[in-house]
């Protein structure tokens, strides 16, 4: 009678991101019987690095891989031949507890730092076209001024529609600065105060409506105060002694007043 080898494998990849993933792998085979766990992430476009850490009748190991375009070079390193159980949950634990460490204390705080010095760079080089923006935009406001108070006041005493507050261009960040309660003017340039001319397109009716595809930062007495960045509108407005608040995208539709929209 021959002796029959086999083996047979399978993988299951999560991916978490578009550069990070987790992987859960295992083997069965005639001479083979191993379970992996571990996760990787992309490095480069064509790098990735993966780190498994595995458990089977030859042991426990840690197993790094690094693959770039099609080639892949794997370092095992054995860490017991034995499985003791606590032995074999620390080995599991321990690299997953400083992977999550190094990411919340180090890792992430560095990109977000990153991502914001860059931000900040970006805005730096359109400064000048930022500047030229919002003195047109201040302007157009002082033109508008006249005519926005007159609706304004004309509101006040019919129990209308008035805008007692609107910034436009990077909302969260404008928010996050409020939260934080640190004085960042670099954030506080990001958005621009257009109370003004919303008031100026209230109509005789009591309402106020901006169309749905049309980029808020062509409206007279605005600009785009962060360019390159996702914008927002945001609003406070009453109707006589009711309050309400309203956030758009920059080409959403704003319809106000509505009742949807009491706070």
């Amino acid at each position: 009678f021959g002796t029959s080898l086999f083996e047979t494998s399978a993988h299951y990849t999560h991916r978490f991101s578009k550069k990070s993933h987790g992987r859960v792998a295992a083997t069965v085979g005639s001479t083979a019987l191993e379970f992996g766990i571990g996760g990787g992430r992309k490095i480069s476009e064509f790098s990735s690095i993966r780190m498994l850490y595995t458990i089977g009748i030859q042991g426990i190991f840690w197993k790094f891989e690094f693959h770039r375009g099609g080639q892949k070079l794997i370092i095992p390193i054995l860490l017991s031949r034995h499985l003791n159980l606590v032995f074999a949950t620390s080995a599991l634990v321990f690299p997953s507890s400083l992977y999550f460490l190094l990411k919340i204390f180090l890792v992430k705080p560095f990109y977000l730092k990153r991502e914001k010095q860059r931000a900040l760079e970006k805005m730096g080089k359109s400064s000048a076209q930022v500047r030229e923006a919002r003195t047109a935009a201040d302007k157009a406001q002082q033109l508008l001024q006249s005519v926005a108070n007159r609706k304004r006041n004309k509101q006040l005493e019919t129990g209308g529609l008035v805008v007692t507050k609107a910034v436009y261009g990077n909302i969260k960040a404008y928010q996050e600065k409020f939260e934080s309660g640190e004085e960042d003017n670099e954030l506080e340039s990001q958005v621009l105060d257009v109370t003004v001319p919303l008031n100026f397109l209230v109509n005789d009716s009591g309402k106020l409506k901006l169309h749905e595809g049309v980029k808020k930062s062509g409206i007279m007495g605005f600009c785009d105060p962060c360019p390159g960045e996702a914008k927002q509108l945001y609003v406070e407005y009453s109707c006589g002694a009711t309050r309400y608040a309203v956030s758009v995208d920059d080409y959403q539709e704003l319809f106000i007043p509505q009742e949807s929209h009491r706070v």
